[in-house]
């Protein structure tokens, strides 16, 4: 059976790159082991690491002032290591709130320092962003802190609004999927089991600035940004066959192209669109329509009593991942890049016959 794969993380692979990896596993580049039984250091290993940096800072068009490191943890441990790093008193770190994620990113900052709301969009349930235009941030900002996709509301900036020196951009969920320009973004981390590869790594990309900023003498030396990238992200054992994955999927979105991915990345998300704006109000967008994301569509039914039959109905057509994240509910398509756009048509076709059955 035909698996459409929805899932907002971990999130659907490239099946070219699931191919390869089956290839692959039993004998990597003609070694006789596996790369899962590989060292880290490695001749092996350490081309697949150079490579796939080499990779990412092409796709993303990165400046020779920005430096590239595979750490762990996920998003979640750079919550933490972002004010520990770079958070001295009495500077202040800002925060643009846009959804949990960010509030999450915030509440771990409020346990190191000193810290500023600059704007939120709770009071709309965070379906709108907040306006860039009245931001106001504090002289003593030491970075200002924004996330680019929000995964559970459903919202994304068309464009980075980088108002401070250093901003520091959360791209979990976005990362790799259009072009954008990142000269004035001072560092970018991402977990990469949404558009980049599995779980278990994640992307620091940080430029000069912050990259040679001593860090606090107390702090522990893992917990160093300069730890790593001072060690090609070696310092201690990485998340080898993550990287390998990771080097595998860049290679396809290369191939594929950046501004091809995101007409396609459009195209998809349209789609959906298109079925809840013309249901009559049977489907209702949660995002409003100027900051709709175009990796995670979120909605609900106009009856909520119907939500379990229509993930019902999709499981039986081989979808899954469909289910809003359990701190809102309701429904969410994650249309990652990886995602084909025949699954994109499917769910529509889904979602107007369920609408014609139902409504």
């Amino acid at each position: 059976m035909t698996v459409h794969n929805f899932n907002a993380g971990p999130a659907v692979l490239p099946a070219e790159v699931i191919a390869q990896i089956q290839t692959e596993l039993p004998n990597y580049a003609g070694t006789g082991m596996s790369i899962l039984e590989s060292s880290h250091r490695s001749k092996p290993f350490e081309a697949i690491n150079d490579r796939a940096v080499a990779r990412l800072r092409r796709i993303l068009n990165l400046p020779d002032t920005h430096h590239v490191g595979f750490l762990q943890g996920g998003a979640s441990h750079q919550f933490a290591m972002v004010p520990l790093n770079f958070l001295p008193p009495p500077q202040v770190a800002s925060y643009v709130l846009t959804g949990v994620w960010a509030e999450k990113a915030l509440a771990e900052a409020e346990l190191i320092g000193q810290t500023h709301v600059v704007a939120t969009g709770k009071a709309s349930n965070y379906a709108v962003l907040p306006d860039p235009q009245q931001w106001h941030i504090p002289a003593e900002s030491a970075y200002l802190h924004l996330t680019s996709n929000n995964t559970i509301y459903g919202t994304q900036w068309p464009s980075l609004p980088c108002q401070h020196p250093r901003t520091i951009i959360d791209m979990s969920s976005d990362i790799a999927s259009r072009p954008i320009d990142l000269t004035n973004v001072a560092m970018i981390y991402a977990g990469a089991q949404k558009n980049l590869g599995p779980a278990g790594v994640t992307v620091v990309i940080m430029r000069d600035d912050l990259a040679t900023q001593a860090p606090p003498a107390q702090l522990p030396t893992i917990l160093r940004y300069q730890t790593h990238l001072n060690n090609k992200s070696l310092y201690n054992t990485p998340p080898t066959f993550a990287i390998y994955v990771l080097d595998l999927v860049l290679a396809w979105i290369e191939a594929q192209g950046m501004a091809t991915l995101a007409r396609r990345n459009t195209q998809k998300a349209q789609l959906i669109y298109n079925v809840i704006d013309q249901s009559g109000g049977f489907y209702r967008g949660h995002s409003h329509p100027q900051h709709r994301s175009e990796m995670n569509v979120t909605f609900t039914l106009a009856d909520t009593t119907l939500e379990k039959t229509f993930l019902h109905h999709a499981e039986a057509a081989g979808m899954v991942g469909l289910a809003g994240h359990r701190s809102v509910g309701g429904l969410r398509a994650s249309l990652y890049n990886a995602l084909p756009i025949a699954s994109v048509h499917a769910l529509a076709d889904l979602m107007r016959e369920f609408q014609r059955t139902q409504g």
